[in-house]
């Protein structure tokens, strides 16, 4: 079921590179590359250490739960979306990819696996 979902936001998104879902603790569940020689498990782990900085960021601001996070930069883009305290997808993106598109496929596949991770 994650590979299924994870090729979906991938497939579904123009200019979707890889998807993956990770713990907090840089763990992967699953992934998901067009490209067998893109490595998303090492994006997603370094990604880890920015999103847990920017919930402890969010809790000292009483700004609420973080939901997502985007890092662009000149080569790609990665948006990530908590799913729950432990877990985290993420789609990285060619530059010119359908951002938008991205963000409403990992929307609707957050509940989706949420489910799934507590069954």
């Amino acid at each position: 079921m994650f590979k299924e979902t994870l090729q979906g936001v991938v497939e579904g998104t123009q200019g979707g590179l890889a998807g993956l879902l990770m713990d907090f603790e840089g763990i992967p569940l699953e992934s998901y590359a067009k490209d067998g020689d893109f490595d998303i498990e090492a994006v997603g782990a370094e990604a880890s250490v920015v999103v847990k900085a920017i919930q402890r960021a969010t809790v000292m601001l009483e700004a609420g739960e973080t939901r997502e996070v985007a890092i662009q930069s000149e080569k790609m883009s990665t948006l990530i979306r908590v799913i729950n305290n432990e877990y985290f997808v993420a789609v990285t993106l060619a530059p010119d990819a359908n951002l938008g598109k991205a963000r409403f496929l990992l929307r609707v596949a957050a509940p989706k696996l949420r489910e799934e991770l507590e069954n």
